[in-house]
């Protein structure tokens, strides 16, 4: 009965969206541009990389060797295998949803249990730096001295998540295939990586990995475009009116109406709802916490992309839901204590935003520049992982020494 409840919704939206698209024909074009032009010009370069490396790293069998290493790190704090590791580094650097297709690729391959990988979608879903930086923090609000106000409380907010996730399900630990090959000693799980370069060529690995990322950047845009356009015209509606008087008259407190168009536009589509914002009348700190809350939170049109990966697996997608939910509200939290704390004095006034996406035309020279710039993030977190690992094993054995 749900399901069907939720299927009914779902043609209803679609419907409306077809029928805005006939009627507003020029409003549903210019927003379809700029979100493909925002997809091309950022996303694709940005996460594409990303996407083909951590597959490749997959399946030769890497990310099993890194996951052996970090094993006492991840275990005591997250309660989670080493191989955790892996998804949650790569959602730091690149951003969503790359942590999310990790995790859908690891428990898809049994190295990973569904209660693990819940745990781990939990703090492995987060905004890239790139973007709270250079689109929030400079872009939209031009104001570069609340950087740390922004990344800080973002990644304080899923680290809490994690650890309080720990206690999920906690009777339910070490049901994964990979903790069998916890067994194994290092040599083995490095022999594992020659042996699946051996077992499928190294030129097939590559290539399925192309095809994988490809069709996931894919369904990226595709989300993009339609969340964009389905906000846009939800916002020229008469729905869209009714509902401002609604949220009028339940809230006794007088709320501007380009605020709860902004919140509006957030919770489906993260870069729309944060460049609103900006642009609003609000204080600079009511901006930040509110900003804060939608990139913790995500949108709706991430939560598709991260749904439709994890629609391949057995891993419950209400947990990131609600995951999600807590990340924004943390999010917030952390952003009032450590601007009461901390960043009071040295947070100045910005001068008046203007948003940086999406761009208006293809830059081919900024295009090629950031990819390159990607893959080399990509490959560094990579190497940064392995060094990480072996000073893991070496703190181990001094400890095992000393004992």
């Amino acid at each position: 009965m749900k399901k069907s409840f939720i299927n009914i919704v779902f043609i209803i939206l679609l419907i409306y969206t077809l029928v805005g698209i006939v009627t507003h024909p020029k409003l549903a074009l210019d927003s379809a541009h700029d979100s493909l032009l925002t997809w091309f010009n950022v996303v694709i370069p940005s996460l594409l990389p990303f996407f083909i490396i951590s597959e490749i790293l997959i399946r030769i069998g890497f990310v099993n060797f890194i996951g052996k290493l970090l094993e006492p790190l991840m275990k005591p704090i997250f309660n989670v295998p080493g191989i955790s590791a892996f998804p949650f580094s790569m959602s730091i650097i690149s951003g969503y949803p790359t942590g999310i297709k990790i995790i859908s690729s690891l428990r898809s391959k049994n190295l990973i249990s569904k209660t693990e990988a819940e745990r781990t979608m939990c703090f492995s879903s987060t905004s890239g730096p790139l973007f709270m930086i250079g689109a929030v923090s400079i872009g939209m609000l031009n104001n570069p001295s609340i950087v740390p106000l922004v990344i800080y409380p973002h990644y304080f907010g899923a680290l809490t998540i994690g650890f309080l996730f720990r206690f999920y399900k906690k009777g339910e630990d070490n049901l994964s295939h990979y903790y069998t090959l916890q067994k194994k000693n290092l040599n083995t799980s490095a022999n594992n990586i020659n042996i699946n370069i051996k077992k499928t060529s190294i030129g097939k690995i590559i290539s399925d990995s192309i095809r994988s990322s490809i069709n996931t950047i894919t369904l990226i845009g595709g989300f993009m475009i339609i969340y964009t356009v389905l906000v846009e015209i939800i916002f020229v509606s008469n729905f869209f009116s009714l509902f401002i008087k609604f949220i009028q008259k339940l809230i006794p407190v007088q709320i501007n109406i380009e605020v709860i168009k902004a919140l509006f536009a957030g919770i489906f589509e993260l870069t729309t709802g944060c460049t609103k914002i900006s642009t609003t009348n609000l204080g600079l700190m009511q901006k930040i916490i509110l900003i804060n809350f939608l990139i913790g939170w995500s949108g709706f049109s991430v939560h598709s992309q991260a749904i439709s990966f994890l629609s391949n697996t057995d891993i419950n997608s209400k947990i990131y839901i609600i995951a999600k939910l807590l990340h924004g509200s943390l999010a917030s939290i952390y952003t009032i204590l450590l601007y009461a704390f901390i960043y009071k004095d040295i947070i100045k006034p910005s001068f008046y935003p203007y948003p940086c996406y999406p761009t208006d035309s293809i830059f081919i020279l900024e295009w090629s520049n950031l990819l390159l710039g990607s893959f080399k993030l990509a490959l560094l977190m990579s190497l940064c992982l392995l060094i990480s690992s072996f000073i893991m094993m070496f703190i181990k054995y001094l400890f095992q020494q000393n004992n």
